[in-house]
């Protein structure tokens, strides 16, 4: 484990979204439409290995995944490109799943169903609002994935993390990054876009101890980077939003 000089109390977390997946693929269908089976796409792969390369030169002391096959895969093509000798080994992290989705209601296109789904994540901050109708509240799922956050931080023995998760669980740690302190971090859920393969990177100053060594208490959060897309840097055509290239018909 190393640290920049005067920055022991600093831990920094690389915050990754899944890469593409197809949601509408064989996969989902033979297991009765439980999105937790589907893996990664060809596009998906070739979108982590692109985020893996940029990578290349961090040293991650961890690294975790939400425990599905699309974050395992994500985490595992970009550890693929560290060097052996200081590759981690992949943890999982159960309270990093992907928010639980509800019910569409009457939709009749794939863009009313981005469409609805973006309406949600709008009013995430509203008394009860929740992923869908009969889904899971924002603020449970925003209690379970700040919570594992946070007792990350609070772990001994390391500086800088890898996290493969989701789209929405992303969202929710960004808006409590940028807001938690002083407001709900639910308000702001909506604006932060998370593009498949996409890499956040978020420090944490901790309280250090007596001795030097990060404490458990954060001081703050610092954003350093928001969605970053190796494979595409500056985004040339991606014009359609996250939720919209969902439900697109895409190839494999």
């Amino acid at each position: 484990m190393t640290a920049a000089p005067g920055l022991t109390g600093r831990r920094r977390i690389y915050l990754m979204r899944h890469g593409h997946v197809d949601y509408f693929g064989p996969e989902i269908a033979a297991a009765g439409g439980d999105t937790k089976v589907v893996p990664l796409t060809s596009r998906g792969q070739e979108q982590a290995i692109a985020a893996g390369r940029a990578l290349s030169q961090v040293r991650f002391d961890r690294a975790i995944s939400s425990g599905v096959p699309r974050t395992r895969e994500t985490a595992g093509f970009v550890l693929a490109e560290q060097p052996a000798e200081a590759r981690p080994q992949l943890e999982t992290e159960a309270e990093l799943v992907e928010i639980h989705g509800g019910r569409f209601a009457n939709v009749k296109s794939r863009a009313e169903l981005a469409a609805q789904m973006a309406f949600h994540f709008s009013y995430a901050s509203d008394p009860g609002a929740r992923m869908l109708e009969g889904g899971e509240l924002f603020t449970e799922a925003e209690r379970r994935a700040v919570g594992a956050i946070r007792r990350l931080l609070t772990e001994p023995g390391w500086q800088t993390m890898l996290i493969a998760a989701h789209e929405g669980i992303n969202r929710l740690i960004l808006g409590w990054a940028a807001l938690g302190a002083r407001g709900s971090g639910l308000a702001a859920v909506h604006a932060f876009e998370q593009d498949p393969a996409c890499i956040n990177v978020i420090d944490f100053d901790m309280v250090p101890n007596a001795d030097g060594s990060p404490g458990t208490e954060i001081e703050r959060a610092l954003i350093k980077a928001v969605n970053v897309t190796p494979y595409n840097y500056v985004k040339h055509g991606m014009n359609m939003t996250s939720l919209e290239a969902i439900f697109a018909r895409t190839p494999r």
